[in-house]
């Protein structure tokens, strides 16, 4: 799928700003993830289904990485990337377990919205497509998100930045420091994120979120 899924088409972004910036993208030799990998965390998780939101920055940058989904990569990359492992870290002490490997596409399919703030990038280049214009697309569908109760799970600054205006005491707000190396130590180990959020769930009425899956 190389354009919007269509839950999402009726966004002002993609009839407004979409095809200029698709146009961009097209006359780059190279951008990550796949174009039909480009709006995979919005085709997963359609509006009436999200019940928690995550948020990324960008796609990673190396080549084989990328998935569509924020801070998620192909199950059979061995390697994962240091703040997924830092997030598997914290899930082991929070809920006793975590995923078989670095594919988070059942928490998408759980209702967990992985979505980067900027959803290209070109190789090597982290943050290069931060100010192209995926900013409106994000807080159109933040918006769109915010009408019903959900978790926002946002890590960092530049995270909680971007949800600020569409926070409401209607939903569960975890902030804590970024899962990356540099800050991880600076409340983000210790914060018990996946817990809270499916204690928050059950107390709805809702089902949890079953965060480790069932290969774990």
């Amino acid at each position: 799928m190389s354009g919007p899924p269509d839950s999402w088409a009726d966004l002002p972004f993609f009839s407004a700003d979409w095809p200029a910036l698709r146009d961009r993208l097209d006359a780059l030799p190279e951008v990550l993830p796949d174009p039909g990998l480009r709006f995979r965390a919005l085709e997963l998780t359609p509006p009436g289904a999200v019940r928690v939101v995550i948020l990324g920055q960008d796609p990673y940058p190396t080549p084989g990485h990328a998935t569509g989904l924020a801070f998620s990569v192909p199950p059979e990359l061995a390697r994962l990337p240091r703040s997924l492992g830092n997030i598997f870290a914290e899930m082991r002490d929070d809920i006793g377990c975590a995923p078989a490997s670095g594919d988070l596409s059942h928490w998408a399919e759980q209702g967990v919205l992985l979505l980067n703030t900027a959803l290209s990038v070109e190789p090597g280049k982290a943050g290069g497509h931060a100010r192209w214009g995926w900013n409106r697309l994000v807080g159109e569908v933040l918006g769109r998100v915010a009408e019903r109760p959900c978790a926002f799970l946002l890590w960092g600054k530049h995270a909680q930045k971007i949800a600020a205006p569409h926070l409401s005491p209607d939903h569960l707000v975890i902030e804590t420091a970024h899962p990356s190396p540099l800050s991880a130590r600076r409340g983000f180990f210790g914060s018990r994120p996946f817990g809270r959020i499916n204690g928050w769930l059950e107390a709805r009425g809702d089902p949890p979120i079953d965060w480790c899956g069932p290969a774990a």
